[in-house]
């Protein structure tokens, strides 16, 4: 302690101060009320549709009325009938669940059930690995 100087004490006085209410803690009802008895003004407004989802679907735009309109059918491509069969007879004749081959070409069970069944929308690189796998074609000419 040598060396550095006398110690002073400092007396100043230290304020201590709550936060300041947040603007939430400013919409409390009991808030609104404490400043309505103390006499402080208040501005209260409704905000146009506020709570509501009456903008995104009230009254019909262009855009709503052209698709309305629209009579265009669209559809994904599906898997076509034969590649079905195709497949269905290739796994048959490897003596393979739809577990299994899919386990093979490293996709899940529920892909190979969609190709099968038809719902799938057909992605070249899929159909690839199952060719690869089953070793056979199973678009177009064998």
């Amino acid at each position: 302690m040598a060396g550095i100087g006398p110690i002073r004490q400092d007396w100043e006085p230290v304020v201590v101060r709550k936060k300041a209410p947040t603007a939430a803690a400013k919409k409390d009802e009991k808030a609104v009320n404490a400043a309505r008895r103390s006499g402080a003004e208040i501005d209260t407004m409704k905000k146009y549709n506020a709570g509501t989802n009456k903008a995104a679907s009230s009254g019909t735009s262009f855009n709503t009325k052209r698709l309305d309109d629209d009579t265009e059918n669209l559809a994904h491509e599906r898997v076509p009938s034969d590649l079905k069969k195709n497949l269905m007879q290739a796994r048959l004749d490897k003596k393979m669940t739809q577990a299994q081959l899919a386990q093979m070409i490293n996709e899940k069970p529920q892909v190979i059930q969609e190709y099968e069944s038809g719902k799938a929308i057909p992605n070249q690189q899929i159909i690839s690995k199952l060719e690869r796998a089953l070793g056979t074609k199973l678009r177009g000419k064998k």
